[in-house]
Parts: C-alpha cells; sequence; structure tokens
C-alpha cells in the first residue's frame, strides 16, 4: 500500500473508532450456533451484522420508554465536547457544570485534572466518556 492510501486508511479507522466503543459480549454455544447458520445461510454478513441487528431491534421495541427516560433524567443525546475554554468559562463563572450525556461525551485532552475539578460538579455518562487517564480519576467520585 502506497504512502497515500494508508494515511487514508488510517484516517477512516481513526474515525470509525470515534464512531463506535468496542464492547465484549458472553454467548452461550448454542446461541452462537444459531447466529453462525444464520450468517452462513445468507441472513447476515457475520456474527457483528447480527448482533447489531438484534440491538437495534431491541433499541427500536423499547424505542419510547427510552425517550421518555431521557427526557425525565434530562440527557443530552448525541456528542457532548468539552473544551478547555467551556470548562473556564463555567469556572469564571462561578459555576459547576452538571453534564448528563446519553451518547458520547469526550473532555478536551488539555483539559487538566485540577481545571476539570473545579468546573465540573457531576456527570453521568450513558454510553461512552472519552477523557484522559487523569481527568477521569480526578472526576471518578462525580461519576454517576
Amino acid at each position: 500500500m502506497d504512502g497515500k492510501r494508508a494515511k487514508i486508511a488510517k484516517v477512516a479507522d481513526e474515525t470509525k473508532r470515534a464512531d463506535s466503543e468496542k464492547i465484549t459480549i458472553n454467548l452461550g454455544f448454542v446461541d452462537l450456533g444459531h447466529i453462525d447458520l444464520l450468517v452462513r445461510e445468507g441472513f447476515f454478513a457475520n456474527r457483528t451484522d447480527f448482533i447489531r441487528t438484534a440491538i437495534r431491534n431491541q433499541l427500536e421495541r423499547n424505542g419510547e420508554a427510552a425517550r421518555q427516560s431521557s427526557m425525565r433524567r434530562q440527557l443530552q443525546l448525541g456528542l457532548c465536547h468539552y473544551s478547555v475554554n467551556d470548562l473556564e468559562a463555567a469556572k469564571s463563572a462561578g459555576e459547576m457544570l452538571d453534564i448528563r450525556v446519553l451518547g458520547l461525551a469526550t473532555i478536551a485532552s488539555d483539559v487538566t485534572p485540577e481545571l476539570a475539578r473545579a468546573a465540573i460538579g457531576s456527570m453521568t455518562v450513558l454510553g461512552a466518556l472519552h477523557a484522559t487517564p487523569a481527568v477521569k480519576a480526578a472526576l471518578a467520585d462525580r461519576l454517576a
């Protein structure tokens, strides 16, 4: 692969990683065999395709309950990014942020643990939190 194609592949891989979170599940052998059978018969492209489809079907089936719960909990839906400027502004205003996200919450890599503690009062993230290990450690007692 030439340099340009390798760079494009690397960017695509990084974009894919930022767009999803890897999880691990344990399945019984019989369930796994049924999935493999459906894949072999052409109903699904692979195991991952089956699992994603099953999850989407369950989310759709329970969608209204999830929508009501997220409204009740006042969760922001989607991608929420917090920069140094965002946290400095809250700190300067004497406010503590109450972050509630359903999706992906990111705290910029240049945010210090001290700034995070000074600006974030509580954090609820249903999905994934991307922050430096030091910031995650500093906020551990504020994560619900």
